[in-house]
């Protein structure tokens, strides 16, 4: 992709992806759902994945899996109210560059 993804879009990327699953989810499969938007590497999701635990928008556990121990991220109330607001800010910003768009003449 040719545009640049900011802190705050990739930030409400995650939130959005991890909020699909009320009992949370893990880091590979959140990054694999990130990849249906955008590019990323899980070198640079896990730290977004910390970043927003320290905000205490995401909150971890780990459970059992294949004889090891998997760290699965679940969204807080704070996570949803913070993907709330990006949901908001996204549907004006993306209006507003759509309908510039949507006037060019090419």
């Amino acid at each position: 992709m040719v545009f640049n993804t900011g802190t705050a879009l990739l930030d409400a990327i995650v939130l959005a992806a991890v909020s699909r699953e009320p009992e949370g989810t893990y880091g590979y499969r959140i990054t694999q759902d990130v990849r249906k938007a955008i590019d990323i590497s899980e070198s640079t999701l896990y730290p977004v994945l910390r970043r927003l635990q320290k905000e205490d928008c995401l909150e971890t556990y780990d459970m059992a899996y294949d004889g090891r121990n998997r760290r699965y991220y679940r969204i807080t109330e704070k996570g949803r109210l913070q993907l709330g607001l990006y949901k908001g800010e996204w549907a004006v910003y993306s209006g507003k560059i759509s309908r510039i768009f949507e006037e060019a003449r090419i």
